[in-house]
């Protein structure tokens, strides 16, 4: 913490309850929705033309609210500057790495906790729309980095970075976007992207460049979502394989030396 007060907006209490906000204006409108398609077998929840703007107007409220307590410019709020794109093939092999690990934990989380149906029901309809595969594209590998690092390593961040020595402010930005997604099953792996993608946000100082590591690693968990049956045969991909725990933790760790090399450290511990 730098100082013996959190002076800046926002401080993690702050930023908790902004995310609290943000649930709750949805849940409002989608609470209701949902029980009545329950009650009448209708689809209203998952209709675009009502969903989209529900999104984007709680999204931009949110972000309205906190860009206006925060006190800070803009740029330096949202931080959208360019960043190195050798970065990108970094991230690729980072979340490539990582993947397996998270797939592994999340098989034996669900031997302990298997996730209910309704879960699963609405896990799979993330990956499909009226649009086939390009509507989960849409909602998985683009709109959903942008609106989540905008907030989370943007407006939270600007907030945390200027209240919390570095590491502090990673891990909890973190915390608050794996509790973001409000189920167990998503924890590990929201918590362990979001301390990979609050490392570079540190490091280049570019919202830009977390909103590409975010929607590398998507992509990664929609390939491997959408070929499942396919990659599953794959001896590379075989799940308790000590080869692999090798081969992948060796990816994981270039993976996060080449970020290092490709990035400029902005904010010193």
């Amino acid at each position: 913490m730098k100082g013996s007060d959190l002076k800046y907006y926002p401080s993690f209490w702050q930023a908790a309850n902004l995310i609290v906000i943000y649930i709750f204006i949805q849940t409002m409108i989608d609470l209701p929705l949902a029980i009545y398609d329950y009650n009448h077998g209708t689809d209203w929840l998952y209709q675009p033309w009502l969903k989209v703007p529900i999104f984007l107007g709680s999204t931009l409220f949110i972000l309205y609210l906190g860009f206006r307590f925060s006190g800070l410019p803009f740029s330096q709020t949202f931080s959208l500057k360019k960043f190195n794109w050798l970065l990108l093939p970094s991230m690729l092999i980072t979340f490539g790495g990582l993947q397996y690990f998270l797939n592994e934990a999340n098989i034996h989380f669900e031997h302990v906790l298997p996730p209910p149906g309704w879960f699963m029901e609405l896990f799979n309809r993330l990956f499909t729309s009226d649009l086939g595969i390009w509507g989960g594209i849409l909602r998985i590998v683009i709109i959903a980095p942008i609106v989540e690092e905008v907030i989370f390593r943007g407006l939270i961040m600007s907030g945390f970075s200027r209240n919390y020595r570095p590491a502090v402010a990673i891990i909890l930005s973190a915390l608050l976007f794996a509790l973001f997604h409000l189920n167990p099953w998503q924890f590990a792996a929201a918590f362990s992207l979001g301390i990979v993608l609050g490392w570079i946000r540190i490091r280049t100082g570019s919202v830009l460049a977390c909103i590409a590591g975010h929607a590398t690693h998507n992509a990664l968990v929609f390939l491997s979502a959408y070929y499942y049956k396919d990659l599953k045969e794959l001896a590379i991909m075989k799940s308790g394989e000590p080869t692999n725990y090798f081969l992948y933790l060796i990816l994981f760790v270039i993976g996060l030396l080449l970020i290092a090399a490709s990035s400029k450290k902005l904010i010193q511990d």
